[in-house]
């Protein structure tokens, strides 16, 4: 993974001037709460719902006023009910957010993502998409979302 270029500052400043990888940064910087936290975020926990395919922990209530919405049908109500806004994942850090790492994390999140339903919903082929906005600047708009290809898509 490239290092964003927006951490090589911070990263340079350790061992007195001469720098530190990402990795030696995270176990000098990180703690093991945090990192059974972000498994909520880099290996959700999936479920089957009257054949949607949701993060666990969604809203029934939700789900049923997306479903109610004009136009609704299943790939758009998995696609809203799936997404996730980058920028949501630190709120506090709002300042450490850029598009360098919006762009590292939606990336490789995606290819995560990708793997996991693949792995635990073979039956249930999916799309996974990393929206990027038109505006690179418009970091609240980075977002992750996933949904059931329809069977003439999973064919192709």
């Amino acid at each position: 993974m490239e290092t964003p270029q927006s951490m090589k500052v911070e990263l340079a400043r350790w061992n007195g001037g001469k720098g530190i990888d990402l990795e030696g940064w995270l176990a000098g910087s990180g703690n093991y709460a945090l990192a059974v936290g972000y498994l909520t975020l880099f290996w959700p926990q999936l479920v089957e719902f009257e054949g949607y395919v949701l993060r666990e922990g969604f809203s029934v209530d939700s789900l049923r006023g997306f479903e109610r919405a004009a136009g609704a049908n299943r790939r758009g109500v998995e696609a809203v009910m799936n997404h996730l806004h980058l920028a949501d994942l630190h709120g506090p850090d709002a300042e450490g957010f850029s598009v360098d790492k919006a762009l590292v994390l939606g990336h490789a999140m995606k290819a995560i993502y990708e793997a996991k339903l693949a792995r635990e919903f073979p039956h249930r082929p999916c799309a996974v998409e990393f929206l990027i906005p038109e505006s690179a600047d418009a970091l609240e708009d980075y977002q992750l979302t996933f949904w059931q290809l329809d069977k003439v898509d999973a064919a192709s």
